[in-house]
């Protein structure tokens, strides 16, 4: 059954885009390493980091893809379930942190050393095994958006009603992140990691080994959803997205594959988020912000929505002509993103990788397309 999912997942384009993930994950590491800085291939310290930022907002905006270009669920709470889960990894990478904290205590992190809490909380217990943050990464994630679903899908929410509830939802554990009665930080967050499996976080080595594990991710996820939208469950995706009532009416049950595809979706998300924390040192509440959320759908639509490849390739656009233009003109970056939404939205309705594909129908049509007055020869 294994198999037969990953054969019919491995379309051409599928092939080529994990081939091309696959070689980031080992030329890029190995550029960085292993050639000396004035090498001209030579790949320095900050990219490494920089790019494995760009690959896991490639990954949220994959996850964004699944729910809204092939089920039709515009979901503007994407960034939670990417912050649960660097949250998750950031709780772990605290408690790695031990006695070597500013106040030396080895068990409570320094935060809660400062604000005089004398035990650790009960949900912060578990968290100095790899393996059971490894599990709350996408448990986490994924039972808030089952619960949400559930509720949500049950009493059929769509649209922007929809749309509306689950950025309130986001906006809810912004408020109560913000908090430190919580216990994550408050408005501080959780920072000053030292090191993950052992591995010193600040190293060369570790930073290329995350880069190697946001690729090799991307692709893994990349795998499963085009074996997803491939398989006869994608199919009924698309009728949902299409023409949900008819769907009902022949028998499926939609709130059901709605809740499938979210949940997913939402472990997607959390991998997301915590292999991004570790590689930018820091986690807070502001991965909560809505505006988070909206950016990941304007990466998702300027790539082009329902494509799995066009994602990945707007939030890699969207994000590094933001690492350039807010370095020259970092007070109209908003300005900028709002303005490219509106643009793709007018010009390029499919986004980059839907208008290139229209293009080449048309060309191909146009080539085969029997000239005017002309009568096709009859068979032999």
């Amino acid at each position: 059954m294994i198999t037969s999912f990953i054969f019919k997942a491995l379309d051409r384009r599928a092939v080529w885009v994990i081939a091309a993930l696959v070689s980031l994950a080992l030329l890029v590491p190995a550029a960085n390493l292993a050639l000396p800085a004035n090498h001209p291939l030579h790949v320095p310290n900050y990219a490494i980091s920089l790019m494995g930022k760009y690959l896991n907002y490639a990954l949220l905006a994959l996850a964004l893809d699944l729910v809204w270009g092939y089920c039709g669920i515009l979901s503007l709470g994407h960034g939670a379930f990417f912050a649960l889960g660097g949250y998750a990894m950031g709780m772990y990478l605290m408690r790695q942190i031990g006695s070597r904290g500013v106040y030396g205590d080895p068990v409570l992190p320094d935060f809660m050393v400062f604000l005089n809490w004398k035990e650790l909380p009960w949900f912060w217990h578990g968290f100095d095994q790899f393996w059971f943050a490894a599990l709350m990464i996408v448990l986490v994630p994924g039972a808030l958006a089952f619960v949400f679903g559930w509720f949500a899908f049950r009493s059929r929410v769509t649209g922007v009603y929809l749309s509306i509830i689950t950025q309130a939802m986001t906006y809810a554990l912004l408020l109560a992140f913000f908090r430190n009665e919580m216990g994550f930080g408050g408005n501080n967050g959780l920072t000053d990691f030292k090191d993950i499996l052992g591995y010193d976080i600040q190293s060369d080595k570790t930073r290329a080994a995350l880069f190697s594990a946001s690729a090799l991710a991307l692709a893994a996820a990349f795998l499963m959803c085009s074996g997803i939208v491939q398989s006869k469950f994608g199919k009924v995706l698309i009728a949902v997205r299409d023409a949900e009532s008819r769907s009902r009416f022949i028998g499926y049950r939609v709130e059901n594959v709605k809740l499938f595809v979210f949940v997913v979706s939402a472990m997607m998300a959390g991998i997301a988020g915590a292999l991004y924390v570790p590689q930018v040192g820091i986690i807070n509440p502001g991965e909560f912000a809505p505006a988070n959320s909206i950016e990941v759908v304007i990466w998702t639509a300027v790539g082009g929505r329902g494509t799995l490849i066009g994602p990945i390739i707007g939030a890699v656009l969207v994000n590094a002509g933001k690492s350039v233009f807010t370095a020259a003109f970092p007070e109209f970056w908003l300005f900028a993103l709002g303005a490219l939404f509106v643009a793709v939205t007018l010009f390029l309705p499919k986004g980059i990788v839907g208008s290139l594909a229209g293009i080449r129908t048309w060309v191909r049509q146009k080539a085969n397309a029997v000239p005017a007055g002309t009568v096709p020869e009859a068979a032999e």
